[in-house]
């Protein structure tokens, strides 16, 4: 470019389509790069003030086009700009605004990773100029020179990273001054010379050389090997100890991705940069597909408590909310339920969480609260719930056990297994009553027990429907063709597997019956698997895609279940988190 004269040049791939971008495992002699450089007015990125763009597009060492152009800002140019790159106001008269500039722009950058020298200013004026006047930016992968020679560049070698001193350094065959062509040649040699030197860091491809470029801390690059050699496969991985303690267990539909964004940028958790300190290997578990590898995540975190996982790592810890023994019944909390037990709700991730349930029974229904072992020849001291009409006192034999049974033992029965209607408006008479004595706050208290009722209930009529049926097979169409296939035995998965594509499914199920885990019925809704288990795998069954191929007997919920009171929990729920929102600072 010289003088006032306009150049635009497009000397090759203007041709290409535009694609979804650049898939990160690509290596990096395969990948196309274009270097961008412009000059500006200097002033913010507000979508104007580029005065010139000079573009580079490079693959494999390779030249295989270039973009030049001045560009009018529709504004004065600065003199210490004129002075600084050389470009005059009478320079830019005759040249094309952006916005006739972008669309050849954007069509050269297509598929490509864009790369600049301080990519955030360049980038930030062109994202801001293609908002400006309506075009859609790609969002191409970005990789950062200035950023990458300061992972790969030590102070002994350079003593700062600017354009024109790593040009030097590497000897470029342009050299930058302060015009977009120029700079972008100069800067397509300085990208070359930082490649050479990834090797060395074990960066191969472009979506490795990207985070490399980022602020990773010197732990998680000195443990970056550890993802070496991990399968491209569903499954589990397993962070252990330098004694094979396991520290962290995690999924993934792509194991050896997952495990690499460790050893990102990305990852910025505290908890997990101790954890890549004290890891020294990490073991992969292939699975058959995506609900295979989160069940066996649950299990093994479950089974080992690793140290790094803060969910499902005690499914012990669940809790129930069952009916006593005995002629008065009341509602007590435990960690386990016996054969016998067939009044109860659950599970419960805490015990608070079953008392508050609990309290929503106590407000909507005359179960005694007190903790005596009642007889029906002995009275008992009746309790100030008595005195205050809360309790029927049975303790006193003022109720029949008939009686009480009625009105109390037969609709928590009703609530927990069948129809949990009565109890909702029982509670919703009394948020009625108390919201109209303006008794805001007790009305609050009991919308939250109403709201922990209809959880237990919906969840526990699920897994008690998916755990009563003793073998369900279940298939869900596989990404690659064939299918994803599932064996169920009382809510826990048995076996898993997938049929090839193009062949009959009938085989593989065939085969995953004959060796799957035997699983036996028992007391609860789940009580061969945790409940987190058994909904993982509802998740999955519910799923539009997937297929139910046979089942040992019918899959049903009751009619009137506390499923038809989802809504009514939704609106509970938010209201509640509304509320919660007001009340903070």
């Amino acid at each position: 470019m010289g003088g006032a004269e306009y150049v635009q040049q497009a000397l090759a791939g203007l041709g290409q389509a535009a694609g979804g971008g650049v898939d990160p495992a690509l290596p990096l002699y395969a990948t196309t790069f274009v270097v961008v450089d412009l000059e500006t007015t200097g002033g913010a990125p507000d979508g104007g003030g580029i005065t010139e763009i000079g573009a580079v597009k490079v693959r494999g060492g390779e030249e295989l086009g270039v973009l030049a152009t001045l560009v009018n800002p529709g504004v004065p140019i600065p003199p210490f700009i004129t002075v600084l790159t050389g470009i005059t106001q009478a320079m830019l008269v005759p040249a094309p605004p952006i916005e006739q500039v972008l669309p050849s722009f954007l069509e050269f950058v297509a598929d490509a990773v864009l790369v600049a020298h301080n990519a955030p200013y360049d980038v930030g004026f062109l994202k801001a100029a293609c908002a400006r006047h309506g075009y859609r930016w790609p969002n191409p992968r970005v990789l950062d020179t200035a950023a990458l020679a300061r992972r790969v560049l030590s102070r002994d070698e350079v003593p700062n990273r600017k354009l024109g001193t790593l040009s030097a350094y590497f000897r470029t065959a342009t050299r930058p001054t302060h015009r977009a062509l120029d700079d972008a040649k100069a800067t397509v040699d300085v990208l070359h010379g930082l490649i050479a030197r990834l090797g060395g860091h074990r960066v191969d491809t472009v979506g490795e050389a990207i985070e490399f470029a980022r602020a990773v801390t010197p732990t998680q690059r000195r443990k970056r090997h550890l993802a070496d050699g991990l399968p491209k496969a569903p499954g589990v991985y397993i962070f252990r100890a330098a004694d094979d303690r396991p520290l962290y267990v995690g999924t993934s539909g792509d194991i050896a991705t997952r495990v690499r964004s460790y050893f990102t940028a990305a990852e910025k958790r505290a908890r997990m940069s101790e954890m890549l300190a004290a890891a020294e290997r990490v073991e992969a578990v292939e699975c058959a597909h995506s609900l295979e590898a989160e069940v066996r995540e649950l299990r093994l975190i479950g089974a080992h408590a690793p140290p790094y996982n803060r969910r499902s790592k005690f499914p012990e810890r669940m809790v129930w909310l069952k009916l006593t023994d005995g002629p008065y019944p009341r509602l007590s909390v435990v960690r386990s339920l016996a054969d016998g037990d067939e009044a109860y709700l659950g599970p419960f991730g805490s015990r608070r969480a079953a008392e508050l349930a609990a309290a929503g029974f106590h407000d909507a229904l005359p179960l005694r609260q007190c903790t005596h072992r009642l007889s029906l020849r002995t009275v008992t001291p009746a309790c100030a719930l008595a005195e205050l009409g809360r309790c029927p006192a049975p303790c006193e034999h003022r109720i029949t056990p008939e009686e009480y049974a009625a009105r109390a033992v037969d609709p928590f029965r009703a609530a927990t297994a069948t129809d949990p209607g009565s109890v909702v408006r029982a509670l919703l008479a009394r948020i009625g009553a108390l919201a109209a004595d303006q008794r805001y706050e007790e009305a609050a208290v009991v919308r939250a027990r109403l709201a922990a009722v209809l959880r237990a209930t919906v969840r526990m009529q699920r897994l008690t429907a998916l755990a009563g049926i003793a073998e369900l097979a279940a298939a869900r169409p596989a990404a690659r063709g064939g299918w994803e296939l599932a064996l169920v035995r009382h809510g826990r998965l048995a076996g898993a597997g997938v049929s090839p594509p193009g062949v009959h499914p009938r085989p593989t199920i065939e085969l995953i019956r004959a060796t799957a885990e035997t699983v036996p019925p028992g007391p609860g809704p789940v009580p061969r698997a945790s409940a987190e288990e058994s909904e993982r795998i509802l998740s999955w069954l519910e799923r539009p895609e997937t297929r139910l191929v046979e089942m040992s007997s019918g899959w049903a919920s009751p009619a009137a279940g506390a499923a038809r009171f989802r809504d009514l929990l939704s609106k509970i729920e938010n209201a509640a988190s509304h509320q919660l929102s007001t009340e903070r600072p």
